[in-house]
């Protein structure tokens, strides 16, 4: 029977339940690892000494590969194969986990997760992909699209949790190290579950997926350098010089490419464009909020991370709840009110957190803006998705809502790059205002820690970290009222927008 075995064949076929794990399993890593970093951050901090704004690169070393080849990664599914590929990712997103476990400095970790982001980059839209491969039509695979979907969706309140119980009772090392064993395991059980997909011929647009990823990162770097050194540094001037060469070189290529990674017809539908847009503001100041409220509910409030992790979960429930209500409602009333509101939502979270000070308690000070922040964001999750993919044709609806999650990712990064500056920018002039108090009832460790970190311990740093933190939410409420400005003027919803969308609702909605 093994001799007459179609090449490329499950080695045990018929087994669709533990396939949907094997592919399942690889999307709760990639996304769980999103969030799972995010609670250990102030450990990773002091363990390798990162400075606050450098710290956020732990984040976007990671939303950059993954964000800036995402796209080249499904499109490497159909022309190599896409079980092939999709063990590929795997393997590299658990090498790089098992290497930033072992980080002895910052650019180690660093390196590390931007590995894992160029595994993740490559397994997630291959394992989407799969389950059109391995499921028929119909009810069975929208089955599979639903768990896939839950687990996308369940994935970072799962992180949340996972991260505190792993930095609290073993080390941080662990957020990393837990990928190791799920990896092994998946690559294990693909080849013999999952059989191999048929290939298709095509090119692949090295030089566009490079020019966005390099480009992105410079940009991003610029804006960390310039919190640091500021903004007539020589570094930072030539980081903003190299991004806006890379991109205008990026956009020349995806403009002549036969196959480009980023369709740009995508962007000529307005309601489209607009979307994209929206995700790109809201991702900013989303990727912000996690990584400023953990910093504070840790280093001010002093909490665990364990309750860091319990802290974050009304926002996975809120985010949850509107996500049902807009795509139950969503049929019937169109994507633009959902924007609207949602927009309007988080930016009103956003600037609540703005009152962030030193006095301020979990209940008092971060519970309610946090509600506000996640059932805006949840309005918009369902409305965004289903609105980048409508009136697009079937082979092109990969790349549409692939174009979102990217936009997601590498707005993130963006973001939480401006909002660091922001900040670096405030934190150093409170810093300045505090030093005269703090030089004279400072301790010599006290003194001494200030002049090897730069960081006031103690109340005086508490009070430099409430204030860049507030000044950070006043930008990020800023991004999100753009979000809500471009959901007023740009969207327009047409009579065909709401058959394609009830179409889409009607069918389980669209892989993403």
């Amino acid at each position: 029977m093994a001799a007459t075995r179609i090449p490329g064949a499950a080695r045990r076929e018929g087994r669709p339940g533990i396939a949907l794990t094997v592919i399942a399993a690889c999307q709760l890593m990639v996304v769980l690892d999103a969030t799972i970093v995010n609670i250990a951050l102030p450990h990773i901090q002091t363990a390798l000494d990162f400075s606050t704004t450098g710290l956020s690169w732990v984040l976007s070393a990671y939303t950059l590969t993954f964000g800036g080849l995402l796209l080249l990664g499904g499109r490497a599914g159909d022309i190599l194969g896409r079980r092939r590929v999709f063990m590929t990712g795997i393997a590299l997103f658990t090498l790089a986990s098992l290497l930033g476990g072992f980080a002895q400095e910052p650019w180690q970790l660093l390196a590390a997760r931007a590995l894992q982001g160029v595994g993740g980059a490559i397994a997630s839209p291959t394992a989407l992909a799969l389950i059109t491969t391995t499921f028929p039509e119909g009810p069975e695979r929208n089955r599979a699209f639903g768990v896939f979907a839950a687990v996308s969706a369940g994935g970072g309140a799962i992180g949340l949790l996972a991260g505190g119980v792993l930095t609290d009772w073993l080390d941080w090392r662990w957020v990393l190290f837990v990928n190791v064993p799920i990896g092994a395991l998946i690559l294990l059980l693909t080849p013999l579950f999952i059989s191999e997909s048929e290939r298709h011929p095509g090119r692949f647009d090295i030089a566009g997926a490079l020019t966005s990823t390099l480009g992105m990162a410079s940009l991003v770097y610029g804006f960390i350098r310039a919190s640091e050194e500021g903004w007539r540094d020589g570094l930072s001037v030539g980081s903003f010089v190299a991004a806006v060469v890379l991109l205008a070189l990026f956009a020349v290529i995806e403009s002549r490419a036969r196959e480009p990674i980023t369709p740009l017809r995508m962007f000529a539908d307005r309601n489209r464009a607009g979307t994209y847009l929206i995700m790109l503001s809201l991702a900013a100041a989303m990727f912000g909020m996690f990584f400023f409220i953990v910093q504070f509910v840790q280093n001010v409030l002093g909490y665990s991370p364990i309750a860091s992790g319990f802290a974050f979960l009304p926002v996975t429930a809120a985010i949850g709840i509107a996500a049902g209500l807009s795509q139950k409602l969503l049929p019937r009333f169109g994507p633009k009110p959902f924007m609207v509101t949602g927009s309007a939502l988080v930016a009103i979270g956003l600037g609540w957190l703005t009152f962030l000070d030193t006095d301020s308690s979990y209940v008092s000070g971060i519970l309610g803006p946090m509600v506000v922040f996640a059932f805006g964001m949840g309005l918009n999750f369902v409305t965004l998705t289903l609105t980048a993919v409508s009136g697009v044709a079937t082979h092109e609806a990969g790349a549409a809502s692939g174009l979102l999650n990217a936009s997601q990712q590498v707005g993130g990064s963006l973001g939480l790059s401006i909002l660091v500056t922001v900040f670096g920018t405030a934190a150093r002039e409170e810093t300045t205002k505090q030093l005269p108090a703090f030089a004279a009832q400072a301790t010599p460790e006290q003194m001494a820690v200030f002049k090897e970190t730069g960081v006031m311990p103690g109340p005086a740093g508490h009070q430099v970290l409430a204030t860049g933190i507030s000044d950070a939410f006043t930008a990020a409420a800023g991004m999100a009222l753009l979000a809500l400005l471009i959901a007023l003027i740009v969207i327009r919803v047409r009579k065909s927008d709401l058959a394609a969308l009830n179409g889409n609702a009607a069918a389980g909605g669209p892989a993403h």
